[in-house]
């Protein structure tokens, strides 16, 4: 009874929302009042909260599991990381303390505390926004993941003290665990394409990395995430990553129910939550003054900063242990910065397109460590988006001796392709900054192999409003998105599964015809 009454008030508040224009996980929030409102009427057993519970733990754990499948470990100590996280922490605590005591007068143990609890973002939140739109790996989903893992840790530590406990001296093991990537690479790669793989995932999550770490009075998050960290270098961590993906979205549903279930509010709780929500904006604007102070772009800045902007599930955690009668307005805000959040962070770029005049004002003048090329040197062909396409187009390019250059998001990727001897440069088709500086005059032809239609589409748009009169070949899943990308410049689509039998096809027709090869696979 439970996951029927559960599950349908998801679906229902889920679609609702969508016709509004809102992501559905807005609705996942709603629906989880409802359910503490409604549910007992229509059936649902008392103990579905512990039950919600249990599930939105199991879709943290996968969650961070597969966020730290994405990561790389030097990117948690750059600067803009650790300075961003921290600085940002202080300031908050100091800032949000100081307004509890003044405004609401509480003593100064219960403000620093609730202070705490709201100078955290949410790292469910952001960590699939970012990963919805493609931008995990991206410039500023980097940086916005590294800022969230750095919170997470400082959370950990503040609880330990808080809760009068720490971790046993068992947990000095971790600092073995990096002996264990030679015994975990090696059971991916027996582990297979299907079941064992999706099993060996959940297991290393759940058990290893959750249960494992518990045990030892470490944060079970922590652990997940740490284990999916030792697995990144992996070359088939993207694909136990997408395996993943459908079980991971379905227990998160049970977080969101879940926050909701926490409890009814009152007048006091929602004007809390309310007020709250309204200096919401403050925390992001503080995140992007302290980007731009560590030399990012306007534009990094501001995406990392908007993902960054919510209140985090971990003011959930304190308040249940050390302030549980602040629990339920804190639930009541954290749903709130959800549902602020959300839709923000869905129109991040436009926004930035709208505000950008004002915005880079705030960089410094000086060399950016996310600078983007002004010239694409003496390429005549550009390929945009460095994955497993865009990689086969280059090398067929260039085993033609053509003059390429490709283009990437992702400065990780972007380094291996430079160290594979690639001329592969970093730059993000969706910042409108790039195309108002590049110089495209040399280029003949352009391929589009990003993974969002919105960069394609924005790519081919820009293309066409700087005066490029060459080709734009872009590839595709489906027939809707080739129409749609034909309208906004693009020449010619080229549909992948479409392209990969006719491929298939070429190949058998070459084995029983040898004569009729000429000279290669078609791009």
């Amino acid at each position: 009874m439970i996951e029927v009454v559960s599950l349908s008030f998801a679906f229902v508040f889920g679609v609702l929302v969508r016709q509004l224009g809102l992501p559905p996980l807005v609705g996942f929030l709603v629906a989880g009042f409802a359910l503490n409102a409604y549910g007992p009427a229509m059936g649902l057993p008392s103990e579905a909260g512990y039950v919600l519970n249990h599930v939105a733990h199991l879709g943290i754990l996968l969650l961070l599991f597969t966020v730290g499948l994405k990561l790389k470990l030097r990117n948690l100590v750059e600067p803009v990381v650790l300075g961003g996280a921290l600085l940002h922490f202080v300031f908050t605590v100091a800032v949000f303390s100081l307004g509890l005591i003044f405004f609401l007068e509480l003593e100064r143990q219960t403000a620093v505390m609730l202070a705490i609890a709201l100078s955290f973002s949410s790292t469910v939140l952001a960590a699939k926004v970012l990963e919805s739109k493609r931008e995990l790996r991206a410039f500023h989903g980097r940086v916005a993941i590294g800022i969230l893992i750095v919170q997470d840790v400082v959370a950990l530590a503040v609880l330990s003290i808080a809760g009068d406990h720490s971790p046993s001296w068992w947990a000095m093991l971790i600092f073995g665990l990096p002996f264990l990537k030679p015994a975990l690479n090696r059971l991916m790669d027996v582990a297979g394409h299907e079941e064992l793989l999706v099993l060996m995932g959940v297991v290393l999550a759940v058990a290893i990395g959750g249960m494992g770490f518990e045990l030892v009075g470490l944060s079970p998050e922590l652990g997940a995430l740490l284990m999916g960290l030792l697995l990144s270098d992996h070359p088939r961590a993207q694909e136990l990553s997408k395996s993943l993906w459908g079980l991971k979205e379905i227990l998160l549903i049970g977080f969101f129910l879940q926050i909701g279930m926490t409890g009814l509010p009152d007048t006091d709780a929602l004007i809390f939550a309310l007020t709250l929500g309204v200096i919401l904006p403050l925390k992001g604007l503080l995140f992007f003054f302290l980007l731009t102070l560590f030399r990012l772009r306007a534009r990094n800045a501001f995406l990392g900063a908007l993902s960054l902007t919510c209140y985090s599930e971990f003011g959930l955690i304190v308040a249940s242990g050390v302030l549980s009668e602040w629990l339920v307005p804190l639930a009541i805000t954290v749903a709130v910065s959800f549902i602020v959040a959300a839709p923000l962070n869905r129109l991040s770029h436009p926004l930035f397109d709208r505000f950008e005049t004002f915005l880079v004002r705030f960089e410094k003048r000086t060399h950016h460590p996310d600078e983007q090329p002004a010239s694409l040197d003496h390429a005549d062909y550009l390929i945009m988006g460095m994955g497993r396409t865009g990689t086969a187009a280059f090398n067929f390019l260039a085993e033609h001796h053509l003059q390429v250059i490709g283009l990437d998001a992702d400065p990780s990727k972007v380094a291996r392709h430079q160290s594979e001897g690639r001329h592969v440069v970093y730059a993000d088709a969706e910042d409108i900054g790039f195309w108002n500086s590049v110089d495209l005059s040399r280029i003949k032809a352009v391929i589009l192999t990003l993974p969002e239609i919105e960069g394609k589409l924005i790519a081919a748009r820009q293309l066409r409003k700087h005066g490029f009169t060459g080709p734009i070949v872009a590839q595709t899943m489906f027939d809707d998105e080739s129409e749609r990308l034909l309208e906004a410049g693009a020449d010619e689509t080229y549909l992948t599964m479409t392209g990969a039998g006719i491929g298939l096809a070429e190949k058998t027709w070459q084995a029983f015809h040898p004569d009729s090869k000429e000279g290669g696979t078609k791009p």
